[in-house]
């Protein structure tokens, strides 16, 4: 049994464990941020433009009568389907996963510029700002080729020849 809860404690104390609660917890009250932010600053406005619709009152009950609001089918106790509190939550959700793509965003960018710091600091080549290149030295001419045979042999004649011509 000591073994058990050894390994669980091992288990709950790992970096990506609590990196995953302490997730859980910001995105918690993130979520509750967002709720107010659709339900009491965004539908409002919205309600308005759509000739004053209020969202929380569009349901339907499925008991086929006609109720004056939401609270009144509530209290009849009939089942309803609450189609505009579905429509706050897709808003709710919507809004939720745009301010975390803009935050995943941001921390990438930081993290690509922490890292950039870092491999500066750290003298790595791959973070150095480029220096214009030395221009390439010219190359050296090429060797004249070795002379063929024939052209040796005609020079050897020919230096025999100026020899004999000044004896």
């Amino acid at each position: 049994m000591s073994g058990i809860i050894e390994e669980f404690k091992k288990f709950v104390m790992r970096g990506n464990v609590v990196d995953l609660a302490v997730g859980i917890i910001i995105g918690t009250a993130f979520k509750g941020i967002t709720t107010s932010l659709v339900k009491d600053v965004i539908t409002p406005p919205l309600g308005l433009v759509l000739n004053n619709v209020n969202f929380e009152s569009i349901f339907i009950a499925l008991d086929g009568e006609s109720y004056a609001s939401l609270a009144a089918a509530k209290e009849a106790g009939a089942a309803t389907i609450n189609i505009g509190a579905f429509i706050n939550v897709c808003i709710d959700f919507v809004l939720t996963a745009v301010a975390i793509f803009f935050l995943i965003k941001f921390v990438n960018k930081l993290s690509e510029a922490v890292d950039d710091i870092g491999d500066m600091l750290d003298g790595d080549d791959e973070a150095e700002v480029p220096v214009d290149p030395e221009p390439e030295p010219e190359p050296e001419p090429e060797p004249e080729p070795e002379p063929t045979t024939d052209e040796k042999i005609l020079e050897v004649l020919e230096r025999i020849s100026a020899q004999l011509d000044k004896d």
